[in-house]
């Protein structure tokens, strides 16, 4: 018996990322356009950097606020004023190391080992591999894919919940589709957590990331004060910080001294002199958010045209994020046509395969990248499609 054999066995079946292995698989390959992560290639703003350094310059390396400096959660507050129209006190928000740690203390707080979460899929696979560790049952129910894009069936959640479910799941905008929930569907989703006395995780680190103008819906929009809902949050996506590992969780009040808690016992807190660049991120990051979205529009219009234009490829157009989830017609195996393109298009995608349930059969790549490499790698693509 070795020594992995005698560790939990939630952390020894925990999965192996489906996007790293392709990506490790093709990192180093001359020439490679990597669509596979999802990240631009903008690196972060100057404005940001510059704020951050100065609070390191000026000493800010020791211990700080658990639930992140007074400064920040007041800039989130303004954030959420500027973009949803909601006054919401500091108090409601709780900085986290990344969005992937607001996830984590979420499920923590609403499920535990036995209980069952549900949620929507084809899905970014940390939610499921971070229940899986804590025990909890990842319980995917499947969105639609029509004519007129994805589409999610609330009715298929209804028939999901168990006695044994705490908790939904939704990423809206969706990474790895783009569906997009409309208020009717959030409505939807709403009445029936508070039929059956779930609570809700809504990840909507993609509002702004939306094609129709404004921002996504929100469950913002619809909820009561006293509804049992967590939004988790990131500076990854809007403002090119990937890197940082800074996020936010939105929460009742009333349950902040909690989270601090778990703070503590986890990583005690995000170093101070990068809350000084998130500060600069939410204050003045508006016009460059603005910039990233007209870019990734055009850049999704281009590889939409080049690999339509194949007529051997399915794909919904996303309304909002900025991925690309398709199938290749005759493609049996996603994983091994992921790498096949690193080899033969020197093209980094990742296998739907990576994404959960319903992900088999497609591919996904992000197409939020320079517009001249995003048609380069479109073309390069296609190509590889007309050979197969």
């Amino acid at each position: 018996m070795s020594l992995i054999d005698l560790v939990r066995a939630e952390a020894r079946l925990a999965p192996v990322s489906g996007i790293e292995a392709v990506a490790n698989y093709g990192r180093d390959r001359a020439g490679l356009i990597p669509l596979w992560s999802g990240e631009g290639d903008m690196p972060t703003p100057a404005f940001i950097s510059d704020a951050a350094a100065r609070g390191l310059a000026n000493g800010e390396t020791f211990y700080t606020w658990q639930a992140g400096i007074p400064e920040l959660r007041q800039a989130i507050s303004r954030y959420h004023k500027r973009h949803f129209g909601m006054d919401f006190s500091e108090d409601e928000f709780i900085v986290t190391v990344g969005g992937m740690q607001a996830i984590t203390m979420a499920l923590e707080a609403t499920a535990g080992a036995g209980d069952e979460a549900l949620y929507l899929a084809p899905a970014w696979p940390n939610f499921a591999g971070a229940a899986g560790v804590a025990g909890v049952t990842p319980v995917p129910v499947l969105l639609d894919m029509t004519d007129n894009g994805w589409s999610c069936d609330v009715e298929k959640i209804a028939a999901a919940i168990t006695p044994r479910t705490r908790v939904i799941f939704v990423n809206s905008p969706s990474n790895p589709t783009g569906w997009t929930a409309d208020r009717e569907t959030l409505q939807a989703i709403l009445d029936l957590a508070r039929k059956h006395d779930l609570w809700i995780v809504a990840d909507e680190i993609y509002a702004l990331f939306y094609y129709g103008g404004g921002r996504a819906a929100s469950f913002m929009d619809i909820m009561d004060a006293e509804d049992k809902i967590l939004f988790v949050n990131t500076f990854s996506k809007n403002w090119a910080m990937t890197g940082w590992r800074v996020g936010w969780l939105k929460t009742h009040p009333s349950l902040s001294r909690m989270f601090e808690n778990l703070v503590q016992y986890s990583s005690s807190g995000v170093a101070q002199f990068m809350q000084r660049g998130a500060i600069a991120a939410l204050d003045e990051g508006d016009g460059f958010i603005a910039e990233q979205v007209a870019r990734a529009r055009q850049a999704r219009d281009i590889v939409c045209k080049v690999l339509g234009e194949t007529g051997r490829v399915r794909f919904s157009v996303p309304p909002a994020a900025f991925y690309l989830f398709f199938s290749v017609d005759g493609m049996k195996d996603a994983e091994r046509a992921a790498f096949d393109i690193v080899d033969k298009a020197a093209v980094g995608v990742a296998p739907g395969t990576a994404f959960c349930a319903g992900g088999e059969g497609f591919l996904r790549l992000c197409f939020h990248r320079r517009l001249d490499q995003v048609e380069e790698a479109s073309h390069r693509l296609a190509k590889w499609i007309s050979a197969q």
